[in-house]
């Protein structure tokens, strides 16, 4: 059954790597607000060291997770196998948000591949691993990535992605505050 972790270990890294998909859970401060839960993937998930990971956050239609972490920086990130030994490992822990261009983004996109539309970056100190059985997570076949998004952005351009930016990501749908630089060129 479940077991807790101090750190990141070998076994867990393994896992993550093999990982297509993973999830991330915020909430507001208020109790009326929405909770969110975002799927992620294209490969813009690292682990920075054993208690720090981060994920390249790419342009969407929200920013329910940048404003939450921007408000009170709660954040939990599952994963969940969904081939091979069932398992379900989340990371409870603080989140920041660097938004593209700001103080430490050059040092931090370092390890991730360069993907069109990214706006900011999630970094999160993580403070509690845990991990459950995951018997009930059904089976799931791989077939690839989709290339959606990344067309999208290609297809619109830099000018028009800032404008849907300006326009999407300014605040969450609570009216918590998104983007900072939503007036800016963000690709």
């Amino acid at each position: 059954m479940g077991k807790i972790y101090e750190r990141l270990d070998d076994h867990l890294l393994a896992f993550i790597k093999r990982q297509h998909v993973f999830f991330v859970g915020t909430a507001p401060d208020s109790p009326d607000g929405h909770l969110n839960v975002s799927p992620k993937g294209l490969d813009t998930f690292r682990v920075l060291g054993p208690n720090t990971v981060a994920y390249l956050d790419l342009t969407g239609s929200g920013i329910e997770t940048v404003a939450h972490l921007r408000q009170n920086g709660r954040i939990t990130i599952m994963f969940c196998a969904f081939d091979g030994r069932p398992l379900i490992l989340r990371l409870y822990g603080r989140g920041r948000v660097v938004e593209v261009g700001e103080p430490g983004w050059d040092d931090l996109i370092a390890p991730f591949t360069e993907h069109p539309g990214a706006r900011s970056l999630i970094i999160v100190d993580v403070d509690r691993i845990a991990d459950s059985c995951g018997y009930a997570v059904p089976r799931y076949e791989y077939k690839g990535e989709r290339t959606q998004l990344v067309d999208w952005v290609e297809h619109k351009g830099p000018e028009a992605v800032a404008a849907y930016r300006a326009q999407k990501n300014r605040t969450s749908i609570d009216g918590v505050i998104g983007l900072r630089s939503v007036d800016t060129d963000l690709s």
